[in-house]
C-alpha cells in the first residue's frame, strides 16, 4: 500500500478540526451545565431526551475504532458478511422496540444490575456489575483507544501511547463533566460528522475506482467485479487464505450467507446471535440502553431505536463497502502470511484518508474519526461511573449518601476508569485484528447474561437459584470451550468461530437455568411483579406510537425492516452465486 510518511495536513484542515472540537466543546457545556443536581439528572439527563437524541446517541457511541478500523479491515478480509453485524440487527431492534422498551420504560430502573437484583439477587447483580465493568473496559475502552491511537501513530508517527493518553484525556472530558446530557447531545453532534464523512470517504473511493470516468457507477461495478475474485491476483487473494477464513476452499466475498466454519459469521450465527449476543449487547449493556432509558417516554425511546435501526441500513456504506474498495484495489496485502495481513488491514481507512481525501477535507475526515472515538469513550465512561457509584458505591459502601455525593463519585470513578483503559490500550495490538478481538470478547461475554435475562423476563418459575446456576457454569464453559480449541487439534471445524461457541453456550445457560429452577422452590411474589416481567396482557405494544401515519412508529419500523431484508436478499449469495468465487 502507499507510504503514509507524506500525511500531512493544510490550513484549512486544522480549522475543520478546530471548528469540529469548539462546536462539540460548545454542545457538551451547555447540554450539561445544569445536569449535575441529582443522579437521575447525571445519571440519566433527567429522562427528558428527545427520539433524535436517542437514536443519534445510540448509534455515536456504538460507532468507534472497531467500525472505522476494525470493521473496515474485516470487510477488506472478509468481504461483505461483516455487514451482518449491523444489518442483523433488525432482529434485535425489532424486540427492543416493540416489548423491551414498554417493559423496561415501565420499571424505572437506572442500572440494568439493579434489574437483575429486584428479579432474582444480590449475587447476580453484583456479578453482573463486575462483569460489566470489566467488559467496559476491556472490549470497549481499551480496543477504541488503541484504534485510535493506532490511527494517529500510522497517519503521523506518534508513539503510541502517546496517542493513546492524547485521546483518553480529551474524549473523557464530557463525560466528567455533565454526565450522559452531555454524552448523549455531543453524540448526536458527532454522529451528523461521521455520517456524512464516512459517506464521502466511500464516494471518493468509488470514484478513485471508476478510473478516468468518475462514475460512482462505473467504480461500484468494478468494485463488485474485483469482490467476485474471479481472476488474476483477486482470486490468488482468496485462494490464499480461505481455509483459515472459511474452512474450505473458496468463500463468497459478497455474501452475507457463510460456512457453517466461517472465522468471523458462520450462517447459524445470523439468527441466533440475536439471543445470544445482541440481547447483552443492546438491552443488558448498560452504556448502549442507557439512551433508552433517558427517552422522554416510551414513543420518543421507541421513535429513537427506529432511528438508530435507519442509521444501521446505512452503516455498511461507510464501514465496509471501504473494505470491499480496498479490496479491489490492493488485494495483494491478502497475499502475505496471515499475521501480517490482519494489522495492514487495520490501517485501510487511514489508508484512504492519505491516498483519497484532497488537502483542506482530511480535517473533516478526522473529526468524523475521532467524533466516533470521543461518542464511544464518553459512553462508556459515564456507564461504568453509573455502575461504580449505583451499583458498588451506593449499594455496598454508603447507602445513605447524596445526591452531590454520587454525582462527585461518578466524576471520579469516570477518571479512574479511564485511567485503567488507556493503560491496557496499548497491549490491546498483540491479539491481531482489532475487530475480531472485540467481537470474540462480546461473544464471550454475552450469553451467559443473555440467557438468564430473556428468561427470567418470559417465566415465572425462572428463579434466583436457576439464574446464578446458569450463569456461573456458563463462564465456566465458556472457559473450556476456548481451552478446548486451543489445546485439542480434532475439535469440531463448526466450534472453533467464537459466534458458534456463543450459540453452544447460550442454549447451555437456558437448559441448566430452566432445570436448576424447576427443582428448587418458585420465586417469591415481589420477584415476578409486572415491572419485572413481561405481562402481555399489560404490557402496552400497541400505545405511545405516534398520531399521524408520518410520524408512526409503525411506518418507519415497516420501512427500516424492508430495507435491511431487501439488502440481505441482494448480497444473499443469488445475485452473486458462490462458485463465482472460484
Amino acid at each position: 500500500m502507499t507510504d503514509l510518511s507524506t500525511f500531512s495536513l493544510g490550513f484549512l484542515d486544522w480549522l475543520a478540526i478546530a471548528g469540529f472540537f469548539t462546536g462539540l466543546s460548545l454542545v457538551g457545556w451547555l447540554s450539561g451545565r445544569k445536569e449535575r443536581d441529582t443522579a437521575e439528572d447525571y445519571f440519566l439527563a433527567g429522562r427528558r431526551l428527545p427520539w433524535y437524541v436517542v437514536g443519534g446517541s445510540y448509534i455515536a457511541s456504538n460507532i468507534s475504532t472497531e467500525h472505522f478500523i476494525g470493521m473496515i479491515g474485516a470487510a477488506f478480509i472478509y468481504g461483505t458478511c461483516v455487514a451482518v453485524s449491523e444489518w442483523a440487527n433488525v432482529f434485535s431492534f425489532t424486540l427492543i422496540i416493540w416489548f423491551f422498551i414498554p417493559f423496561l420504560m415501565a420499571s424505572r430502573v437506572f442500572t440494568m444490575p439493579e434489574f437483575l437484583e429486584r428479579r432474582f439477587n444480590g449475587t447476580l447483580r453484583q456479578f453482573f456489575a463486575l462483569v460489566t465493568l470489566i467488559s467496559n473496559i476491556v472490549a470497549f475502552l481499551a480496543a477504541v483507544l488503541y484504534g485510535g491511537g493506532l490511527a494517529l501513530q500510522t497517519l503521523f508517527g506518534w508513539p503510541l501511547w502517546a496517542a493513546i493518553i492524547l485521546l483518553g484525556v480529551f474524549s473523557g472530558l464530557w463525560a466528567m463533566y455533565g454526565g450522559l446530557a452531555s454524552v448523549a447531545w455531543t453524540d448526536f453532534f458527532t454522529v451528523i460528522v461521521m455520517v456524512l464523512g464516512g459517506l464521502t470517504v466511500s464516494y471518493l473511493g468509488l470514484q478513485m475506482l471508476a478510473g478516468d470516468s468518475g462514475s460512482i457507477i462505473a467504480g461500484f461495478s468494478a468494485m463488485l467485479e474485483a469482490n467476485q475474485a474471479k481472476t488474476g491476483v483477486w482470486k490468488e487473494a482468496v485462494a490464499m487464505h480461505a481455509q483459515t477464513i472459511a474452512g474450505s476452499p473458496g468463500y463468497n466475498r459478497l455474501s452475507v450467507i457463510q460456512p457453517v466454519a466461517h472465522k468471523l459469521w458462520p450462517w447459524p450465527s445470523i439468527f441466533f446471535a440475536t439471543f445470544s449476543l445482541s440481547i447483552w449487547y443492546h438491552v443488558l449493556n448498560q452504556f448502549m440502553i442507557q439512551r433508552v432509558l433517558a427517552a422522554k417516554d416510551n414513543y420518543h425511546a421507541r421513535m429513537g431505536m427506529v432511528f438508530a435501526g435507519m442509521l444501521k441500513v446505512l452503516m455498511p456504506a461507510i464501514v465496509v463497502l471501504p473494505g470491499l474498495i480496498l479490496f479491489a484495489k490492493y488485494p495483494e496485502v491478502l497475499l502475505q502470511p496471515w499475521d501480517k495481513v490482519q494489522p495492514e488491514a487495520d490501517r485501510g481507512y487511514v489508508r484512504m484518508l492519505q491516498t483519497l481525501v484532497p488537502m483542506g477535507l482530511r480535517g473533516l475526515f478526522l473529526a468524523a474519526l475521532f467524533g466516533a472515538i470521543q461518542s464511544t469513550v464518553n459512553s462508556v465512561l459515564n456507564s461504568s461511573a453509573t455502575i461504580i457509584t449505583l451499583d458498588f458505591y451506593k449499594r455496598l459502601v454508603a447507602p445513605e449518601a447524596t445526591q452531590r455525593q454520587l454525582v462527585r463519585l461518578g466524576i471520579v470513578a469516570t477518571g479512574v476508569v479511564l485511567a485503567v483503559s488507556m493503560v491496557l490500550a496499548g497491549f490491546v495490538g498483540k491479539f491481531g485484528s482489532l475487530f475480531v478481538y472485540i467481537q470474540s470478547l462480546y461473544a464471550f461475554f454475552a450469553p451467559p447474561f443473555a440467557a438468564v435475562f430473556l428468561m427470567g423476563i418470559l417465566f415465572r418459575r425462572v428463579n434466583a437459584a436457576g439464574a446464578t446456576a446458569a450463569v456461573f457454569l456458563g463462564f465456566a464453559l465458556g472457559i473450556a470451550l476456548k481451552l478446548y480449541i486451543q489445546y485439542v487439534p480434532e475439535h469440531p471445524a463448526w466450534l472453533a468461530p467464537y459466534l458458534n461457541q456463543a450459540i453452544v453456550n447460550w442454549l447451555f445457560c437456558v437448559v441448566v437455568c430452566a432445570v436448576v429452577s424447576a427443582f428448587t422452590a418458585p420465586p417469591r411474589p415481589e420477584q415476578v411483579t409486572p415491572d419485572l416481567m413481561i405481562n402481555w396482557r399489560i404490557i402496552g405494544v400497541g400505545e405511545q406510537l405516534g398520531t399521524r401515519w408520518y410520524d408512526h412508529v409503525v411506518t418507519w419500523w415497516l420501512v427500516f425492516v424492508v430495507c435491511i431484508l431487501s439488502l440481505a436478499a441482494m448480497f444473499s449469495g443469488l445475485v452473486f452465486p458462490l462458485e463465482s468465487a472460484g
